[in-house]
């Protein structure tokens, strides 16, 4: 069952019960950027087919969501969902591609970032790379936490204590939604100041530990099939079982809104 998709006034979108702000990648930086000289912090989080799938089904992850700053579709599905419902997204906006441009803005404003997930040594190799492709990047610090660090409230602690202690502008955060978020959530209420972008894989893209996909799969809406090709024994329930079925009902209902919209029209 996919909640109804709804057509929301000034700069938001509704799909299966999630507001999408209607801003491109460069409008989500410049926001960010308007932001911290302001003194605000804020968090991005960018759902795609699978997350939103999630929101839609449990109540913790739609909070999640709905306290972030900024939201904005990473999903090819998405993007088209909103163009059947008659109320198109500019673009897609990924976190693998944020993590970049972010950075580079970071740079030219003589921001700080801190890079927290990935597995260990992760965080590091992705440092490495963004401070050679962007020398003015500041970056207070990089961090991959053992796994299940979160489990461990002494452990957990410590992690937030250190990424607290860097006082960085920019936090990017890797370990997969909503893991991500929940760690986020903790941070936010002591650097009230930052901005948080959850990336999921982003960091591994960065430090070459993943192979994004290519280019034109990843414009074609194919990048699943990418990753299921990596990882067929992880994802194949969670993308052909669970996934492929919702994004089919979440694209039949944007088409059924964006009918009745037209027919409304036409009266």
């Amino acid at each position: 069952m996919v909640p109804k998709t709804v057509v929301t006034p000034a700069n938001r979108i509704t799909l299966a019960g999630v507001q999408f702000d209607r801003l491109t990648e460069d409008e989500v930086v410049a926001r960010v950027l308007e932001e911290l000289a302001d003194g605000d912090g804020g968090q991005i989080v960018t759902p795609n087919v699978d997350i939103l799938h999630r929101v839609v089904r449990d109540a913790d992850s739609r909070a999640h969501v709905r306290a972030s700053s900024l939201v904005v579709a990473d999903g090819k599905p998405l993007i088209w969902a909103s163009r059947l419902a008659g109320d198109p997204l500019p673009a897609r906006v990924a976190g693998a591609d944020l993590i970049w441009s972010l950075s580079a803005a970071m740079a030219g404003a003589g921001r700080s970032v801190h890079l927290l997930g990935g597995e260990p040594g992760t965080a590091t190799r992705a440092a490495e790379v963004l401070r050679d492709r962007l020398p003015a990047l500041k970056i207070a610090g990089c961090l991959s936490p053992s796994l299940g660090f979160d489990t461990r409230e002494q452990e957990y602690a410590a992690v937030c204590d250190e990424v607290v202690g860097a006082a960085p502008d920019l936090v990017f955060v890797g370990f997969g939604f909503p893991k991500q978020e929940r760690v986020i959530a903790r941070l936010r209420r002591r650097l009230p100041q930052t901005w948080f972008l959850g990336c999921g894989a982003a960091i591994g893209f960065v430090a070459g530990v993943h192979s994004r996909a290519p280019g034109w799969m990843q414009r074609s809406g194919l990048e699943w099939v990418h990753r299921l090709a990596l990882e067929p024994r992880r994802l194949m329930r969670r993308y052909l079982v669970d996934d492929a079925p919702f994004a089919a009902r979440l694209l039949v209902a944007a088409a059924r809104e964006g009918l009745r919209r037209r027919s409304e029209g036409s009266r």
